[in-house]
This record gives structure tokens, C-alpha cells and sequence, in this order.
């Protein structure tokens, strides 16, 4: 059989500015986003499937790949951005005024910190690798492009290295930064990590 690819990618830059996203704040892309994401991707359209989070800033710009290039595109529920409780939408600044020692502490040791009201790391983890597995059972052989977040990727990748989610943040992903996982008859491997251009990917 032939080995299965993924490739994961992260959504660009959304409208709104710089603030605490996750599940609850649905900001769709900002046109340096836009750019950030077709820069990215270029021409390429090497998959057979497409996959997105729900949310606008991963959904859209899949919907418009997928129907650029005439191909199946599945939204996944599962997929969203872990939840930052009730920081969501709030803006880095206010957060540390407001809430000094909670802000310090989510940024020293965001695993054991999180925010008030929000998802674990280990929910994210359960939650994200057993729709990772699903779809990896139900499309062997092929080559699958997710468009999601930066939470969920790392927690793809933590599942796949069985890594501890106090190590996940040692993982940069970038807007619209690009990682790719081969399987093969060994396992998994992640091939590269944060790459900004679709051709940077190797597919040997």
C-alpha cells in the first residue's frame, strides 16, 4: 500500500488584531491572511482530500482550495481551537493588567495554567488524536491537507511523538506554517515543521 501523507496547516493572520483566540472567538482571515495563505500553498495541490476546522479562519480559505482545485473537502467539528475560557477575545494587554498573576502563570507554564474556564491540554490532546486516527484510517494511502490551528496542530503532533503537552510549546508554528507527516510501514514520521512554502515540503 502506498504511504499516507498528511500536511497541516495554519491559518493566517484573522481580522481582529492580536488577541487571546480559541473556539469561541470565529474571526475570519484579514487580507494578510489571505495572502499568507495562498503564498503558502502557491499552486501546489498534491492532496486528495481536504479537512478543516469549523472555524472561518480555516474554513474559508479551505472551502476556496478545495473548489479551486475540484477537491473533497470534509469539515471536521472536531477540530476547532482549544477553548481559552473566558480570555477568549480579550486582548494580551488587558488580560496581564486585569489578571497579572494568571497571565504570568499561563505564559510560564501554559499545560499546568490554563485559562479561567477553558480546555486542558490533555482534553485537547483526547480529543484532537482520535479524530487525527480516524481520519487516517478511513483515507490510507493518500494525502490529506488540514487546515486548523495552531492548538490543534500542536496537539497532532504531541499525539504522534506521544510527547507531554508541557513540551508542545516548544513546537513554533507560524501563520499559515506548514508540517508534514509521512506514514509508512515503520509508523509515523514528521517529515518538517513550520515550513512557509508548500514546495519546501519533501514528498521522498
Amino acid at each position: 500500500m502506498r504511504d499516507t501523507f498528511v500536511d497541516l496547516i495554519r491559518h493566517g493572520e484573522p481580522r481582529g488584531g492580536t488577541m487571546i483566540r480559541g473556539v469561541g472567538t470565529d474571526h475570519p482571515l484579514s487580507p494578510l491572511g489571505w495572502q499568507q495563505m495562498r503564498e503558502a500553498v502557491g499552486d501546489a495541490a498534491p492532496w486528495d482530500q481536504i479537512v478543516s476546522s469549523p472555524l472561518a479562519r480555516c474554513r474559508e480559505f479551505a472551502a476556496e482550495l478545495a473548489c479551486r482545485h475540484q477537491l473533497p473537502l470534509i469539515v471536521e467539528p472536531e477540530l476547532h481551537e482549544i477553548s481559552m475560557g473566558c480570555w477568549e477575545g480579550r486582548r494580551h494587554r488587558e488580560i496581564a493588567i486585569s489578571e497579572p498573576k494568571a497571565f504570568i502563570n499561563f505564559f510560564s507554564d501554559p499545560a499546568v495554567h490554563r485559562p479561567p474556564g477553558g480546555e486542558t491540554l490533555d482534553a485537547l490532546l483526547t480529543r484532537v488524536g482520535h479524530v487525527y486516527d480516524r481520519l487516517i484510517d478511513q483515507h490510507r494511502g493518500r494525502h490529506l491537507l488540514i487546515s486548523a490551528h495552531a492548538g490543534v496542530m500542536r496537539g497532532i503532533l504531541g499525539h504522534l511523538l506521544k510527547a507531554e503537552p508541557r513540551h508542545w510549546y516548544r513546537i513554533r508554528i507560524d501563520f499559515a506554517g506548514l508540517c508534514r507527516v509521512r506514514h509508512d510501514r515503520f509508523g509515523a514520521g514528521i517529515q518538517y515543521v513550520n515550513a512557509r512554502r508548500m514546495r519546501d515540503l519533501p514528498l521522498d
